[in-house]
């Protein structure tokens, strides 16, 4: 049995802005299913949504500063979770990474390399709380600091670094790194220098014992200089100690045949229930009710990376086929407005709902027929893997975990029963409308639909599989 920190600026369902709170909700639980004795390390924002009991354990000094660890438990499970409890920082109105306003925290560095220190202490059992760790499993650039400080440290955990964006990198300048107080000794190109800057993310990836990412292509992606930012020499160098495991999924929430979010539930053995799905769909969006026409759905952040663009630039051509388009998100004004329009030029083929709603987002994967993702680079992505589970076949661009994860319909895949959806190459809108159009053609034939539905609903991306991933790559360090 090994005992992890899992340690992570962000854990569902206490608080989420993206799929890195999926991941530290979700992999420790499967942990402890495997029977490892996991402790996750948060801060205490002042947005945490508590539910369970909350109590005091220790007060901890730090850089001068009086910091409170309390204790909780993750809600439906009875994993501990450690909040990081210092008011000045985290008792703030807004999200780990922004004020309440959408602005950066101008103490973002502060803030989270106070975490790290704490992370330290937790994990070489000096905080009171008796536990020592055998692992820190560390999170994106919020936590990348953990690794390259406790190479200081001689009795120390095994350190693992997972990179879950690595386009959000924690970068501040060199007097940053002077005002923090941090050791001189990390101060160098090994550690966390980058060009004359403070880079937590390079911390994690230069002094971490292993490297994971959230999915194999993206691992190799992160080595080019497309989508290295700048670290792709540096990742390409310990390409020995990097490797991507795919994220789960929580299959008992996503789960057609039980949603109680959905109008009707069906399964693998009775997908002719999903119809009803699409109708009330359609009735939500205040579409035509035509059982026959295709219904495309997209959720997601309206940003460059997700392609929206791309969605815009077609939207005109693709309403010339007989074909339905709903849409849930939010993001960039100026996305918003042109996705706004298309849907009052034609009111019968585009709805936009802007915002972000669970329920919705539930109603879309049951009742749309395909599900579009043309995103120009995603480490892992879950929406695909949603899809795939309610028989709605994704449409997604060739990157990342949507390459891993989506087997494109094509006649061999077809025939050996692998086809689970349909997959572009480049991220022109032309390549995305060719391949629409390929799937409006398949749609037609009911019979060839309706086996990929199967293949696509039989795959399993539970968190079972990563996990037990992630305790053979514990258990080699």
């Amino acid at each position: 049995m090994k005992k992890i920190l899992f340690i992570s600026s962000e854990v569902h369902p206490l608080i989420k802005t993206g799929g890195l709170a999926d991941v530290a909700g979700s992999l420790p639980i499967a942990l402890a299913e495997l029977g490892q004795e996991v402790r996750i390390l948060m801060p205490k924002y002042q947005a945490l949504k508590l539910e369970q009991e909350v109590e005091y354990r220790c007060t901890l000094r730090v850089n001068n500063r009086d910091v409170n660890i309390l204790e909780t438990r993750l809600p439906g499970s009875g994993v501990i979770v450690w909040l990081v409890d210092c008011p000045e920082y985290f008792d703030t109105p807004g999200n780990p990474y922004t004020d309440e306003f959408g602005n950066a925290w101008e103490n973002s560095a502060a803030r989270f390399s106070l975490f790290c220190r704490i992370a330290v202490e937790v994990s070489q059992n000096r905080a009171h709380l008796d536990w020592k760790a055998d692992i820190a499993h560390c999170n994106d650039w919020q936590s990348g600091l953990v690794p390259a400080l406790l190479t200081l440290e001689p009795h120390r955990p095994s350190t693992v670094f997972t990179i879950h964006n690595m386009a959000y990198q924690g970068l501040f300048p060199e007097a940053t790194y002077i005002e923090l107080n941090l050791p001189g000794q990390l101060w160098n190109p090994g550690a966390l220098e980058f060009h004359d800057l403070l880079s937590f993310i390079k911390g994690g990836i230069a002094c971490a014992d292993h490297i994971t990412t959230v999915s194999p292509t993206y691992a190799l992606e992160i080595q080019t200089a497309d989508y290295g930012y700048g670290l792709e020499g540096l990742l390409h160098h310990r390409h020995h100690e990097l490797n991507g495991i795919i994220n789960g999924i929580d299959v008992e929430v996503w789960n057609p045949e039980t949603d109680p979010r959905i109008a009707q539930n069906y399964g693998i053995d009775s997908l002719a229930k999903k119809a009803g799905n699409k109708a009330a769909l359609q009735q939500h969006f205040s579409l035509p009710e035509e059982p026959a026409t295709p219904l495309i759905g997209l959720i997601g952040r309206l940003v460059d990376q997700k392609g929206i663009d791309l969605v815009i630039d077609c939207l005109d051509e693709l309403i010339n086929y007989p074909v339905q388009f709903v849409l849930l998100g939010s993001g960039e004004k100026g996305f918003e407005h042109r996705l706004k329009n298309l849907s009052y030029l034609y009111p019968d083929k585009i709805s936009v709902s802007i915002g972000y709603n669970e329920d919705l987002a539930h109603m879309i994967e049951a009742g749309s027929d395909m599900f579009l993702m043309p995103s120009r680079f995603e480490p892992c992505g879950l929406n695909q893997l949603y899809s795939q589970r309610y028989g709605t076949l994704p449409i997604v661009r060739k990157t990342g975990g949507l390459t891993d994860t989506v087997v494109d319909a094509m006649p061999d895949t077809i025939k050996d029963k692998t086809a689970s959806g349909f997959v572009f190459e480049e991220p022109t809108a032309g390549a995305m409308l060719e391949t629409i159009k390929r799937a409006i053609l398949l749609y037609t034939n009911k019979r060839s639909w309706q086996q990929i539905q199967k293949n696509a609903m039989r795959k399993d991306f539970s968190w079972q599989q990563s996990a037990q991933q992630y305790l053979n790559l514990y258990n080699s360090l």
